[in-house]
């Protein structure tokens, strides 16, 4: 309310509009701000704010378009007036036209007259719209779309209608940046579920059981384990970790885990799996980091080989023996460095033995050093089935606070000489 008065106040002190006329437009600016607007759904807020805005300035038109993820295109999201825009889906490019303008500059943009010399969706010309007023819609400093009106008549749009539209592109802006937050928590928890289950696949000799908690801070984020079988007869087995949160990390980690197994198919070697895996992230995400371990087990005689790209160590607990870190020397993480060199280590799990996977949302926390973390992790972990296993880690570690980051595990318990556990 403050920033509608302030704009009514200046209207006054400038002498443009009498008293009684202020009072009338203060009335009208409280619309964008009345309270039954937050019992509204997000969708339905922007609809509801993009009719008033046409009562507000007296307007035939509004409308709401999106940058779109390249940063390069704005889509049509919501209108009224101009529904064609969402239905047809337009797009315009961000630089050219009246829309693209307005992105473009992230400054206000009037046309007193509209032809296709001046804007490339031709809706507005054979809507018949006549002027246009266009402002960006910020988050921030980032212009994250452009909230436009127009009207069939000639019109000079005015300072005042500008910073009205303004107050209305801040409220849109708000409601925008909520709908994509909660659309892309939907979709990331979606993938999340889709490619890490419950429990992985039943391995013969093997007890096997994960974990996956998104973080209380950060939300679903790119952790992940797998666990699958090989034509060898051996059984490969990862647990990894794209930078970020959200959408973005959860996709990049489907497609770095779909990629693993590809490149499993091909060699035994998990050191050249990795080597093969950071090329792809290396050519395909340029942008991203993100750290993995991969172990092959022949489940026959129990050799194991691992190969980390700049993970977390393993926990190795056998019978009658305190728990251990395996000393696996991690190499860079995927797409750090192009052909960085990759490492195997080999070592045995003997039968009744035990091996703990986990990412770095499990240990690590801004109250202490990330050592003191696998240090309380190791001391807690005994050989057991490895749902108790999981269910110990958690505990021990998620007992007093929930986890900023996501987490993910992976407990692998080789059975007494393949019998059930």
């Amino acid at each position: 309310m403050d920033a509608v008065r302030r704009v009514e106040d200046a209207m006054v002190m400038s002498g443009d509009v009498p008293r009684a006329g202020s009072e009338e437009k203060l009335r009208r600016l409280q619309t964008i701000t009345d309270a039954a607007l937050s019992q509204l759904g997000v969708e339905d807020l922007l609809d509801e704010l993009l009719v008033r805005t046409r009562d507000l300035l007296r307007a035939d038109t509004a409308a709401i378009l999106l940058v779109d993820p390249t940063g390069t295109e704005l889509v049509a999201t919501a209108a009224s007036g101009l529904e064609q825009e969402v239905r047809q889906g337009v797009r315009l490019p961000v630089g050219r036209g009246f829309a693209g303008s307005v992105a473009a500059r992230g400054e206000p943009v009037m046309l007193d007259h509209v032809d296709h010399t001046n804007v490339l969706n031709p809706i507005l010309v054979t809507r018949g719209v006549v002027s246009v007023l266009g402002v960006p819609m910020l988050n921030g400093t980032q212009v994250i779309g452009v909230l436009h009106v127009g009207t069939l008549t000639p019109r000079r749009f005015t300072q005042d209608d500008v910073e009205l539209l303004r107050l209305v592109a801040d409220r849109a802006s708000l409601a925008t940046q909520a709908r994509l937050s909660r659309l892309d928590r939907a979709a990331a928890v979606a993938l999340q579920r889709s490619l890490l289950p419950a429990r992985p696949q039943a391995v013969p000799g093997l007890d096997v059981a994960a974990r996956y908690v998104p973080g209380a801070a950060v939300g679903v984020g790119g952790d992940w384990y797998d666990l699958f079988a090989l034509p060898s007869g051996q059984i490969g087995f990862a647990i990894g970790d794209v930078a970020g949160n959200g959408l973005r990390a959860a996709v990049v980690m489907g497609r770095i885990r779909s990629a693993l197994r590809a490149y499993a198919l091909e060699t035994d070697d998990p050191a050249d799996v990795l080597t093969r895996l950071d090329r792809k992230v290396q050519l395909f995400e340029p942008d991203v980091m993100a750290t993995a371990l991969y172990a092959v087990l022949d489940p026959s005689t129990g050799d194991l080989t691992l190969s980390s790209a700049g993970h977390l160590p393993p926990v190795l607990t056998e019978r009658d023996e305190p728990s251990r870190l395996i000393a696996v020397a991690p190499d860079l993480p995927l797409g750090a460095y192009r052909n960085a060199p990759r490492h195997s280590t080999r070592i045995s799990l003997p039968p009744g033995s035990c091996l703990f996977l986990y990412t770095d949302g499990l240990v690590e926390r801004r109250t202490r050093p990330l050592d003191d973390g696998v240090e309380l992790l190791r001391a807690a972990l005994t050989c057991a089935p490895a749902d108790t296993m999981c269910t110990t880690a958690m505990a021990a570690l998620l007992d007093e606070a929930a986890a900023v980051d996501d987490v993910a595990v992976l407990a692998v318990h080789r059975t007494e000489e393949g019998s059930a556990a």
